[in-house]
């Protein structure tokens, strides 16, 4: 009996001693799971977010190529086919010029200009010589990209923008006064309009609370009313070409004109779609806003034209579908594909109206029609903006909030409104300001043998046609 108590007390000890250790052992394969778990969990976080900023960077890449791409050869082709051969090289270098100044001026002072901290006006000087732009993400910007591809970005779009304004000057500016104004007009005028538009604390930034949230997605104002606006003052100041216009100035080759349109058309979703900074669904819709207003517009020029000469032409085809491109600018990131047609349509038109109508009865001699497309067509599109904008596109004022017009905010209508007239008067009054400086330090424009010779030989020493002997 004695010996059977025993034996129960022992396997009751050893019971006790094996179960208490499982017991106390238990918790730690729990435990280490749980820390594995969190361990993949947080790996799996950082190489979505890697995955992201890999993705969005790409794009934004490529959006910086397409947009340069429009300056050369887009740009350059499209102006060089339209003037007189004597003249081709000498436009296209006005455009290329812009590609090498501007990317200087730009990294050693105006990006600071632009998107620093300063005041609603303008940047600060923080970011001079490129300081502080580095290789990680700005979140006010853009929260997945490097700083310095948003800044490389929008650098390109600060390179076409004072190369449009050569169109209302085509033929007759010196290019060493060019350079000095172009210089001053991209410190003095874009700086601050893109500062006020999309830099911190800019008074018309929607997206970061300026106080006249203005909406303008990829630059209805701060690239085409801009430029276009700038070069009628300076289609006027400058005055009428030699013999225009009693001698006619047909375009030289439409065939050049018309590669660089498609360029051009090609190009300009890196500039929309890119404006999403990321390659979201953001980039999708402004991708197909853009080719539809800018199909549209093709479309709406054309059909004018014909009831108006009774043909439709290559020039005007192109023409109205860079005047869609120009519309759909601001209005890309905020409207459905359907409203998308309607600007186009609307942007056709009435582009057509002020290149045909406008510039006729008010005589002025716009060489390329820089101002009938770009001026008149950003201005339109900015206004068109503020009907059409829709929240379901870009709640940019919060969710469940309207947008435009159409949705019930009307008061976004008088925001565009104050975005273009304030973009109108600085343009108008800097430019004005610049030419005059400009023109009596070193005179505007070449000497009338010089543009009876052509810019080609009297400002570069070259013909782009020396086979045509």
């Amino acid at each position: 009996m004695r010996v059977a108590v025993v034996k129960v007390f022992l396997a009751l000890l050893l019971f006790l001693g094996v179960g208490g250790s499982i017991l106390a052992q238990a918790p730690a394969p729990q435990a280490e799971r749980l820390a594995t778990l969190e361990k993949q969990t947080a790996d799996n976080t950082t190489a979505i977010a890697a995955a992201q900023t890999s993705g969005d960077n790409a794009w934004m890449l490529v959006s910086a190529a397409l947009v340069l791409m429009m300056s050369g050869p887009g740009l350059a082709l499209f102006y060089g086919g339209l003037v007189r051969k004597k003249n081709v090289l000498g436009t296209m270098m006005q455009t290329f010029a812009m590609m090498a100044m501007v990317t200087v001026l730009w990294g050693l002072v105006s990006y600071s200009l632009a998107f620093g901290e300063g005041n609603v006006f303008i940047g600060g000087f923080q970011n001079v010589f490129l300081h502080g732009v580095g290789l990680t993400p700005d979140p006010k910007y853009a929260a997945t990209i490097p700083l310095q591809t948003f800044m490389i970005y929008q650098m390109m779009f600060a390179i076409i923008t004072p190369a449009l304004i050569t169109g209302a000057f085509a033929e007759r500016m010196k290019f060493s006064s060019m350079l000095v104004f172009m210089l001053l007009w991209t410190l003095f005028i874009y700086s601050p309009m893109a500062h006020m538009v999309w830099g911190k604390g800019g008074l018309l930034n929607a997206a970061l609370g300026g106080r006249i949230p203005c909406l303008d997605f990829a630059g209805g104002t701060v690239v085409h009313v801009t430029s276009g606006v700038s070069a009628l003052v300076t289609a006027i100041y400058l005055g009428k070409r030699l013999g225009y216009p009693k001698e006619p100035m047909p375009p030289h080759s439409v065939v050049l004109s018309f590669i660089g349109a498609c360029l051009l058309w090609v190009g300009w979703f890196g500039f929309n779609a890119g404006s999403a900074l990321s390659a979201g669904t953001l980039a999708t819709s402004a991708f197909v806003a853009t080719h539809f207003g800018a199909a549209a517009a093709a479309i709406s020029w054309s059909a004018a034209e014909w009831m108006r000469q009774g043909k439709a032409s290559a020039l005007g085809a192109i023409s109205g579908a860079v005047a869609g491109l120009v519309a759909i600018t601001p209005a890309a990131g905020f409207v459905t594909p359907m409203s998308a047609i309607w600007i186009g349509l609307i942007a056709g038109a009435f582009c057509y109206f002020m290149v045909v109508k406008v510039k006729a009865l008010f005589g002025y001699d716009d060489s390329l029609d820089a101002f009938g497309v770009h001026g008149a067509g950003g201005t339109l599109g900015a206004i068109l903006t503020g009907i059409f904008a829709n929240s379901s596109i870009n709640p940019i004022f919060g969710a469940g909030k309207a947008t435009g017009m159409l949705e019930g905010n009307g008061r976004q209508l008088l925001n565009q409104f104050a975005g273009v007239a304030i973009a109108w008067t600085i343009s108008i009054v800097g430019t004005l300001v610049i030419l005059f400086v400009v023109d009596k330090l070193m005179g505007l424009r070449v000497s009338e043998d010089h543009e009876r010779d052509g810019l080609d030989l009297s400002q570069h020493g070259e013909e782009g046609y020396d086979w045509a002997h």
